[in-house]
């Protein structure tokens, strides 16, 4: 059997609205199957999972407590713990080693470390001064120079967008070079009135809603959705790293560095007004939330900005002796230090990490970080209500001991994001899809798929029909098969009284050319209707999607997505391809 072939052997007996797939043969497969390669449990049953860090006076954490050492209350009414586990993350945690795929395959299963918390540096350039940020690099520097063989990290940047700097690695040096990377590239806010290329990225994801059936289901634009706000960037990048970072086991313990905090993940309905009066904003805030509960991540947010110093007793500035302005000035900038330590403070106390402030060595508040958020206590119970109700529900954790200090999040919103498996009421307010495959983002991992791109053999005559979604696409093209197979257990399948499991995805593919400027798209929104033979091989060898476009001559970066419209999930790729090795291939 030619190679070409092994992903077209037998025909899957699926029923898929609007695109007529074809499947390999699970005996004569070759590529990893990705329905075995992260075993998940599906259930109905809702459950909230808490983990709880538990230190004392001098931030050392508590070992061997018990489960009847805890007492949790939902709204203020006493709840049973179901299950109760202590995690002590090891000193060096070994990473996943890297699926060996055959030769045009590629996954966007992340690799990450082996154990029960993984540790990621987000250096946020889009709400951190420049002269802060030198400092950040110096101090990280410092960390990877003096930090514990063994310990595995990943570096993302925020500026109009997430970037993944270097995933999970013990390796200092490699971390340390991409690093200096990153703080010699110029920084992007997107912050001014957008540009070609956004107008371009904009009309693209409009047209890739339209060909994909989705449409805008009355929230904010896209072109909103990049927006002139830091806070609404700065939402958007905290949803596409929790999204990254969903299939990456156990609690993620985010360390943030800026030198500003402008959201709130928990806030309360005045404090919501006071960010944005923007209905589409609110649900911005609540529906990133819910992403960051549902990946299990603790943000640990340390103030780039280190000691604070009093201008008021400057010695170098005369004291106050410049009059009622030079107090003024004091006053303000007490009073914005003040209000951006709150918000860190409410940030960790909200996701269950710790707030890092007003000290210049941020090399060790690093480390304390990692130690923090390296022993803790998962609690497992269930809610009073089965039911999904949309409100926002407080969680309170006691210890016996009411000396320890205990950081967990604080609650969740009873819907689709909060986190459980219950069934999901809450819809996004647009489709997030074509956002999220925009150029140059790390992949989402919300939705494990595998991926198969190669040359259309024999291609298509010169003056056929041409395919996707750019009706302007010119010059000499190479038509690509874009072959996936998407894991079920990453996918929302409802068993239905016929027996039959029914699901809804949406698909997508976007060509970007060296420049970054998107060159053709295509998708479709498909329903899956699996009868009990169809489900138990979809279970074996995977969901098999097939897709075809019309790519220029040349480097291009296909990005790849698949969207679960039923629990609202997504899982993203980018490819890159070199249309110049075509015909070797």
């Amino acid at each position: 059997m030619r190679r070409s072939d092994f992903w077209l052997v037998s025909p899957l007996l699926v029923c898929l609205v609007a695109l007529p797939i074809q499947s390999q043969n699970a005996a004569q497969n070759t590529v990893p199957n990705p329905a075995n390669s992260t075993p998940l449990i599906q259930t109905n049953a809702q459950a909230v999972a808490v983990d709880v860090v538990v230190t004392n006076g001098n931030d050392e954490p508590i070992p061997a407590l018990h489960q009847q050492d805890f007492q949790v209350f939902e709204d203020g009414k006493p709840q049973a713990i179901d299950l109760f586990e202590e995690h002590t993350a090891p000193a060096s945690a070994p990473a996943v080693a890297p699926v060996q795929l055959p030769p045009n395959v590629y996954t966007n299963q992340p690799v990450a470390p082996q154990g029960y918390a993984a540790n990621v540096l987000l250096l946020d350039r889009l709400n951190t001064e420049a002269q802060d940020q030198i400092v950040i690099h110096k101090q990280i520097v410092n960390f990877l120079q003096s930090k514990q063989p063994g310990t595995q990290v990943a570096i993302f940047s925020l500026g109009s967008k997430l970037e993944l700097v270097q995933g999970f690695t013990a390796d200092a040096s490699l971390l340390r070079a991409e690093l200096d990377k990153k703080i010699e590239a110029p920084v992007s806010s997107n912050i001014a009135s957008p540009t070609r290329q956004d107008k371009a990225e904009v009309d693209m994801q409009q047209a890739l809603m339209a060909m994909s059936g989705t449409t805008d289901a009355g929230g904010a634009s896209l072109a909103e959705l990049k927006g002139n706000q830091r806070g609404a960037l700065t939402l958007q990048g905290l949803e596409q790293l929790a999204r990254a970072l969903a299939s990456v086991p156990g609690r993620k313990n985010v360390i943030w560095f800026a030198s500003s905090f402008p959201i709130a993940i928990f806030p309360t309905a005045k404090e919501l007004q006071s960010i944005s009066r923007t209905t589409q904003f609110n649900g911005a805030v609540r529906e990133t939330a819910g992403l960051l509960t549902a990946s299990k991540v603790a943000v640990y947010p340390v103030d780039a900005q280190g000691i604070h110093i009093d201008r008021s007793i400057d010695a170098d500035s005369g004291g106050s002796s410049q009059g009622d302005s030079f107090g003024a000035d004091a006053v303000r900038d007490l009073a914005v230090r003040t209000a951006n330590n709150a918000a860190m403070e409410q940030l960790a106390a909200d996701t269950g990490g710790e707030a890092l402030y007003n000290s210049n060595n941020l090399s060790q508040a690093i480390t304390r970080a990692i130690q923090n958020g390296s022993h803790f206590y998962t609690l497992v119970y269930t809610p009073p209500s089965t039911q999904m109700d949309g409100k926002f529900h407080r969680i309170e954790i006691k210890l016996t001991d009411s000396k320890a200090r205990l950081s967990y999040r604080r609650g969740y919103y009873a819907d689709q994001a909060n986190g459980s498996n219950a069934d999901a009421k809450a819809v996004p307010a647009v489709d997030p899809l074509p956002s999220l495959l925009a150029r140059g983002l790390p992949p989402s991992t919300q939705v494990l798929f595998q991926a198969r791109v190669v040359p259309l053999m024999p291609q298509p005559a010169a003056d056929a029909p041409r395919v996707g979604g750019n009706t302007k696409l010119t010059g000499t093209l190479v038509r690509y098969k874009v072959d996936l197979v998407v894991n079920p257990g990453t996918v929302a399948l409802t068993l239905t009284p016929d027996l039959t499991h029914n699901g809804k995805i949406e698909v997508a593919l976007v060509a970007y050319d060296q420049t970054g400027k998107p060159v053709n798209w295509t998708g479709q929104t498909l329903g899956l209707i699996l009868n009990p033979a169809s489900y138990a091989q979809v279970q074996r060898v995977g969901i098999p999607i097939h897709l075809q476009i019309d790519l220029t001559e040349g480097d291009v970066s296909l990005t790849t997505g698949v969207y679960d419209l039923g629990a609202h999930k997504a899982g993203t790729l980018e490819i890159p391809i070199s249309n110049q090795s075509a015909a070797a291939q």
